[in-house]
């Protein structure tokens, strides 16, 4: 589970009511039905308008991707690949058929696959570097959606809060409830603008952050599958794939190799 998305969630709102317990007030001052249904009402109708059905029904999913930790587990993808590599280098192509079934990653071994099989080395890169563009260009239109509800938000507020005040002016003869008619007109605003910076937006960016990862270790395992294709040493295959990781992840990379080796 990705607990930064749940712990932002939790820190955000608990931010807004701890703010209003400190000015005396209380939760109940912030829930205004009408408010709720013109700002998240309106905001999933203008994506409507704005998207295709199917790229606004998977809303739901996406939300709940941004819940899920991405395992980009790139020093145990390299230490694979070398060792295919050696392998490779020792017995030929054909001898990683099998290997290539068991690899659990399906990216990977449809590339090793790709390997085994004989196809020219540009066009794997080209299979997996098309395969790599139209999933990031599919996170993209997810996010996008994502990044539009958060612009529509704020604005269905602003409708909301001058449809309040509308209805407030017209009330004037009855002043002993103007305060609370005001404040209920307000609370729009409130959500369309709490709803664009603690969800849409946020969550449009987490979605693009790991998408981000993805597409890394994917060009990690092509660079890996070409340079064992080209029948390159394990040791500057190692060396290659390193240039992947942070300072970090290498040194412990690094470490590992050695305690293969003694």
């Amino acid at each position: 589970m990705e607990l930064s998305t749940l712990l932002g969630l939790v820190a955000g709102f608990g931010a807004l009511l701890a703010a209003v317990f400190m000015e005396g007030g209380s939760p109940a001052e912030l829930v205004g039905p009408s408010a709720a249904v013109i700002v998240f009402g309106g905001t999933i109708g203008a994506a409507f308008i704005s998207f295709p059905l199917k790229r606004v029904l998977a809303v739901p999913k996406l939300i709940a991707n941004s819940f899920k930790a991405y395992k980009a587990e790139s020093v145990a993808i390299i230490e694979l690949i070398v060792t295919l590599a050696d392998k490779a280098r020792r017995e030929g192509l054909l001898a990683l058929e099998q290997d290539a079934k068991d690899v659990k990653d399906d990216f990977l071994r449809r590339g090793l696959m790709l390997v085994v099989d004989g196809v020219d080395p540009s066009q794997v890169r080209s299979i997996l570097e098309t395969e790599t563009n139209l999933m990031a260009q599919r996170h993209e239109q997810g996010a996008a959606v994502l990044q539009a509800m958060g612009g529509y938000a704020p604005t269905m507020g602003i409708i909301g809060t001058v449809m309040g005040l509308v209805n407030v002016l017209g009330r004037l003869s009855d002043p002993s409830h103007l305060g609370e008619s005001i404040a209920v007109a307000f609370l729009a605003t409130f959500y369309g603008i709490m709803s664009a910076n603690l969800l849409w937006l946020p969550i449009a960016g987490k979605l693009r952050a790991k998408s981000h990862e993805e597409v890394e270790m994917r060009n990690l395992m092509m660079e890996g599958v070409l340079a064992l294709q080209a029948g390159e040493n394990p040791r500057i295959v190692r060396e290659k794939l390193s240039a992947f990781l942070a300072p970090k992840e290498r040194a412990k990379a690094e470490g590992g190799a050695k305690e293969t080796k003694a």
